[in-house]
């Protein structure tokens, strides 16, 4: 069964300091290597910060674009995995060791 994992943060990789960007790098590598061994790992991406949207909505067949995200929130969608795992269960584990969990 394949599940997304999201990854929510208050800070995304570009915002911090390099040298903190250089140690979370390395805990993401060193989780994606292991999943990949297990068998878990279908796919990964990060995601640019939230000033790089473009929200795109259609309201009455017409299509209005505006920069940034949709909302304003504190926590900010930083990536994702998508994982195969048996059941809710096991995804549940796998996630948690996701460095931003």
């Amino acid at each position: 069964m394949k599940h997304l994992c999201l990854i929510c943060a208050e800070k995304v990789m570009e915002q911090m300091p390099r040298a903190d960007t250089e140690t979370h790098f390395e805990e993401y590598r060193a989780f994606t290597y292991a999943i990949r061994q297990s068998g878990h790992f279908l796919a990964c991406n990060p995601l640019l910060p939230p000033d790089a949207a473009t929200t795109v909505r259609v309201r009455d067949g017409r299509v209005a674009i505006t920069d940034g995200p949709c909302i304003e929130t504190k926590e900010q969608l930083g990536g994702y995995y998508l994982i195969e795992a048996r059941d809710l269960n096991e995804a549940i584990q796998v996630a948690s060791r996701i460095p931003g969990a």
